[in-house]
């Protein structure tokens, strides 16, 4: 299981989270043996040691109790009982840690399942446990959006800003480099919820000095919206911003404070938008509570009715992570007649990251993986939500590893750290695709998986990068369209010398909108940062 674990990757670190167990008491049994091996997976990915103290052959008894699941019923060829759930092994002849509980119920009962279905619609397999795979859902299948030869993600391209990267040495962008014509969106990433008042912060000043030289780009590109994005994974890092999403949905007071605050910014700063990159809610890894769950809903609500109120057409959108464990913190059918569209981050499926994932461990795979999109995108179809409402992402980055035998290149081969960080970039485990397209033209080894759609590039002995180019950009597109989504999102602009951006619009279906003047000839009349919104 380890094994295969590694071959599919996120595919694991997807689904293979929760992993089926079945009934069967004689130990030695080469079935029962792997469905011990895929019940360690389970345990392994929720946190918890799965063996029993001092014992590693999955039996336990009244004193070495399980630490998944109920002790079930003696084994007449060992004389131990054994772990699993349901009647079988909580029921009559249980020794202990009874009252434990499958994930879902397959068919035995309420008494014997903490829910009767599983989150986001995936299978409950015959075990008690949810997943997608044909260990859960034997033979059942998703049923995905089919538009052969369609166009529909051609007429939206959103591409999100760092306003924070003219900090870097190097490879900056100005709002006035911005390449324009292709993007229908532009999204600043990012500004903040205050913990303290539920008001917007800017990241710092640098940062909001830049609002208004992005908004009035409109003047060149007449059409082209520009929204705030506000949170991003760095918000509920570890500090004073962890729980203010948490803490400003919790209370209609709070969410008046923020949607009152949200609006004049919005205004003063001729935004159209808002994207809330609110990562994530419920996970309590990041900071989430259980009600985040009921509370985005409420909050979303609440909001899109304020904004209408405006009199003005503000759009309002979520960010979505594409993985299982994250996503089933979102009550995406409840939260959609609220939004204009999803925007779900098909990127960073992979990184250095993995090696603290037990069920994956320190393997290189690419991070923009096309068919671990597809297994994202399946979640959300699963609730049946409108394709129409979906923009996919595609990264103008890519995820690198430093390689632990220079003899092992090929996806699944096993990593000791992130690459080398980049010469403007600077950051261990990721490059933009400014930086990789300088690797490549020093001579750097390029090979491209037309399966997943991605590009492998290697250098220096032992460092590897997976990136999407102009190829591997118009396969994710095409596959965008086969879908029938709303569109498609790049992060980030900056990362690109636009040498991406070019290859991603000139195969679009629509043309590039005309773009007029020079940003240095705009008069701006919006203010920057009012005076009540000063940084906490």
């Amino acid at each position: 299981m380890a094994q295969l674990i590694r071959k599919l990757g996120s595919v694991a670190l997807l689904y293979f989270s929760l992993m089926p167990l079945r009934p069967v008491f004689a130990l030695n049994t080469p079935e029962k043996k792997e469905q011990f091996r895929q019940m360690k997976e389970f345990a392994l990915w929720n946190g918890t040691v799965f063996t029993t103290a001092g014992n590693d052959d999955y039996t336990c008894s009244a004193s070495k109790p399980c630490k998944l699941g109920c002790c079930g019923s003696v084994d007449k060829t060992t004389g131990k009982g054994v772990c699993g759930l349901g009647p079988d092994f909580c029921g009559d002849g249980c020794i202990s840690t009874c009252n434990e509980k499958s994930e879902c119920d397959p068919g035995w009962g309420a008494e014997w399942s903490l829910a009767s279905n599983c989150p986001l619609n995936v299978c409950c397999s015959r075990f008690g446990f949810c997943g997608t795979t044909v260990d859960f859902c034997e033979g059942k299948i998703v049923s995905s959006p089919q538009c052969p030869g369609g166009k529909s993600a051609d007429k939206r391209l959103i591409g999100y800003y760092e306003g924070w990267n003219l900090q870097r040495p190097c490879g900056t962008m100005k709002p006035s480099e911005i390449p324009l014509g292709w993007y229908t969106h532009i999204n600043f990433a990012f500004a903040l919820v205050n913990p303290k008042t539920f008001r917007i912060d800017p990241m710092d000043a640098k940062t909001a000095s830049l609002y208004t030289e992005v908004t009035g780009l409109k003047r060149r590109q007449p059409g082209l919206e520009v929204w705030i994005a506000i949170g991003g994974w760095a918000m509920n890092d570890p500090g004073p911003y962890r729980t203010a999403f948490s803490d400003m949905a919790k209370s209609e007071a709070n969410q008046d404070a923020f949607f009152e605050s949200l609006i004049s910014f919005m205004q003063r700063n001729n935004f159209d938008g808002v994207d809330i990159d609110w990562e994530y809610p419920v996970a309590d890894d990041r900071g989430g509570i259980p009600e985040d769950f009921d509370n985005v809903v409420t909050m979303l609500r609440r909001l899109r009715q304020r904004l209408n109120e405006t009199g003005r057409k503000y759009g309002l959108t979520i960010t979505l992570p594409a993985s299982y464990w994250y996503l089933r913190g979102f009550n995406l059918v409840e939260m959609e007649p609220h939004l204009d569209w999803f925007n779900i981050m098909t990127y960073d499926i992979h990184g250095v990251w993995d090696r603290n994932v037990t069920s994956i461990g320190p393997y290189a795979y690419a991070h923009t993986n096309l068919t671990e999109i597809q297994m994202g995108l399946e979640l959300l179809w699963r609730n049946n939500i409108n394709p129409g409402r979906v923009v996919m992402g595609l990264g103008f980055y890519g995820r690198s590893f430093t390689m632990k035998d220079p003899n092992c290149l090929d996806p699944g081969c096993e990593f000791s750290d992130g690459a080398r960080g980049g010469e403007c970039t600077g950051t261990p485990g990721v490059l933009s695709a400014a930086e990789i397209v300088e690797i490549i033209k020093n001579g750097a080894n390029v090979r491209t998986d037309e399966t997943a759609a991605v590009n492998i590039v290697t250098w220096d002995t032992n460092q590897w990068v997976s990136w999407d180019n102009a190829h591997t950009l118009k396969k994710k597109v095409e596959y965008a369209n086969a879908r029938c989504l709303g569109g498609t999102m790049v992060w980030a602009i900056d990362l690109d010398d636009g040498t991406l951006l070019d290859a991603l619009g000139s195969g679009l279906s629509r043309p590039k909108d005309p773009v007029t003047g020079e940003l240095r000839n705009v008069i701006y009349d919006f203010e920057t940062v009012w005076p009540e919104e000063k940084p906490a």
